[in-house]
């Protein structure tokens, strides 16, 4: 569309360059000669930098990209690359804190992940699986703000919130708790955190039979059915250092 738009300015600029130049009337110049001597007539222009070359059109044009720029979903290589350093992300994560918790090449066995560490705020026991889970979603965020944001910060979100928007089945951003969900990480139209393109949730399964098979957790599955009310151009994913991306 872009181009489109790009190839039609550029001729209405040769056009009106056309009558700058041609005081007499007579086309006699061709559109490259034409545009050559508006860029030396000051008729032509009232500005420098950007703006030199008819300055309302220039700003037409930047209006239409910064536009197209607001809608732009990311390509289906750039979301290849960013599923693969959430992988990563994941590994680091998982591998640099079962190293600072138990020592170089160790991790917990299953007595150790159900493990009571302490309680939470209704007293219900809080297990050793969970506490691990909570340092390496922090380590993982770490990491995607590092590697992944930077490449993509206007397409990346990190744990954003949705709620309902009061239309049928829709989801908007959100500050209330209540009725809302909040992934880890979200993919969307540049600078629209709103228009999501994929959803993804980090796990870092402890016991062994999670690990061969993360989506076997009722509540995970219950996570990404109410991911999928926010449309997207992919299923919610979860990703996790032993099997990676997994979505259905």
């Amino acid at each position: 569309m872009i181009e489109g738009l790009s190839r039609w300015l550029a001729g209405w600029v040769a056009l009106l360059c056309l009558s700058c130049a041609s005081g007499s009337g007579h086309y006699k110049q061709t559109v490259d000669s034409a545009t050559n001597a508006c860029l030396r007539n000051p008729a032509c222009y009232t500005q420098t930098g950007s703006d030199t070359i008819l300055p309302w059109v220039g700003r037409a044009a930047r209006a239409a990209a910064a536009a197209h720029a607001a809608q732009r979903v990311l390509e289906a290589a750039d979301v290849a690359r960013i599923e693969y350093l959430l992988v990563e992300c994941a590994k680091k994560a998982h591998f640099k804190i079962n190293e600072r918790e138990y020592g170089e090449g160790k991790s917990p066995d299953d007595a150790e992940c159900m493990r009571q560490v302490g309680k939470d705020k209704a007293g219900d026991p809080i297990p050793r699986q969970a506490e691990l889970g909570r340092m390496k979603h922090e380590r993982a965020f770490k990491c995607v703000q590092q590697e992944i944001l930077r490449l993509f910060p206007e397409n990346i979100s990190i744990e954003p919130r949705y709620g309902p928007n009061g239309k049928p089945g829709g989801y908007s951003l959100t500050n209330r708790w209540t009725g809302s969900m909040k992934p880890d990480v979200v993919t969307h139209a540049t600078g629209q955190p709103g228009q999501v393109q994929c959803v993804y949730d980090f796990k870092f399964p402890c016991m062994k039979s999670r690990k061969e098979n993360p989506r076997s957790d009722p509540d995970t599955q219950d996570q990404m059915t109410l991911y999928k009310k926010l449309g997207g151009h992919c299923n919610p994913a979860i990703v996790t250092p032993q099997l990676g991306i997994i979505r259905d």
